[in-house]
């Protein structure tokens, strides 16, 4: 008897055709690059993001001739246009910023490659943490950001090198916009260049989104000082932590101190339609959640914020997450008071050093 033809599973969340977003999120690229598209396929995403090579290793084994073929292929066969729908992210390793040259130049050489890899799969988009100036000068960092995205764009063709902005802690590149606004302008080929705006992040670098009149002013904010043409991707992560907690903490939707209402505001942003909007929020076993919150984000498509069904929605998803906000929110103050009364000390010490000095002073006069 001859084979029987083999039939390829149903995808466990249908893609949606009426939506007017690319709303997809970051999906396993585990037993050859070529799976993502059909993981993608699985959560009914119309976009993706996925990691190029291991996001734990400085170096990994080139792609393999058959799996690029079978990426394109399934791209092609499912719809999914690689130059503006597919938003690989990379590794967490890259620091392009160092202030130590021989890790910067180990930086740039990861970098690089993930670029090479991005148009050898024909991807046009390319997103990357813009890393930190340690404990060098910030904005000599800058600049050395600057210079490595400039090599990277000589020696590769077309790729669009997509920043992201931080959360704030440390010395992160990239929590205050202007840092972003800063690289961009020593950049010679804007073309190449753009901007992935995290929600998580933004509210906990002390961006209030928090609603749609906030997003908005954000988003103009965001014009003013970087320019509208380079918004080029939104991750999309309720926050776990506090507003200008400094916290990189990502949340499921609704369920964090954001609140449902900026997710409501972005499924009804005219100027998103044509970016990629990835999902980066918790996962346990599989990525069926992402299926479940891009149906939310679907469903939210047209909705206002006084309709009955989404105040429902937005009340149910916010006592879900009402636990967890509640611990968070008790370990942020505790480190608030903390800090309060460690500067306390340190301007009682001071003033008692001055006093102290003053008193010298008199004493010799």
């Amino acid at each position: 008897m001859p084979p029987k033809p083999k039939v390829e599973t149903a995808f466990k969340y249908q893609r949606s055709t009426a939506s007017n977003f690319k709303f997809g999120a970051h999906v396993a690229m585990a037993g050859g690059i070529s799976n993502a598209v059909k993981n993608a396929m699985d959560i009914g995403a119309n976009s993706f993001a996925l990691f190029l090579k291991s996001p734990r290793k400085w170096v990994s084994p080139n792609i393999k001739e058959d799996e690029v073929k079978k990426f394109h292929e399934l791209c092609e066969q499912h719809g999914y246009n690689p130059r503006t729908d597919i938003l690989p992210h990379g590794s967490y390793f890259i620091n392009l910023g160092n202030p130590d040259p021989e890790k910067e130049e180990k930086a740039y050489g990861s970098f690089l490659d993930d670029l090479k890899r991005c148009e050898v799969l024909n991807i046009g988009l390319y997103n990357f943490h813009p890393g930190s100036s340690l404990d060098g000068d910030h904005k000599e960092s800058l600049t050395r950001l600057a210079k490595n995205i400039n090599r990277a764009i000589e020696a590769t063709e077309f790729v669009k090198i997509v920043i992201e902005n931080m959360a704030g802690h440390g010395n992160l590149i990239g929590s205050n916009l202007q840092d972003i606004k800063d690289v961009i302008d020593m950049v010679e080929n804007k073309a190449r260049v753009g901007v992935c705006l995290d929600t998580c992040h933004s509210f906990a670098a002390g961006y209030d989104i928090s609603n749609e009149e906030k997003f908005n002013d954000f988003l103009k904010h965001f014009d003013d000082i970087i320019g509208a043409e380079y918004l080029t991707a939104i991750h999309l992560n309720d926050s776990k932590a506090p507003l200008g907690a400094n916290r990189d903490l990502h949340q499921k939707l609704g369920y964090g101190f954001l609140g449902l209402d900026v997710f409501r505001a972005i499924a009804n942003c005219e100027r998103l339609k044509d970016v990629p909007i990835i999902l980066e929020t918790p996962v346990e076993n599989d990525d069926s959640i992402y299926g479940e919150e891009i149906k939310l984000l679907e469903w939210l498509e047209g909705r206002k914020v006084d309709d009955p069904e989404y105040i429902a929605k937005s009340e149910e998803l916010a006592k879900l997450g009402s636990k967890e906000r509640a611990e968070h929110l008790k370990k942020y103050e505790a480190k608030v008071a903390k800090a309060l009364k460690a500067a306390a000390k340190t301007s009682k010490k001071r003033s008692t050093k001055d006093g102290d000095i003053t008193n010298m002073v008199k004493k010799k006069k």
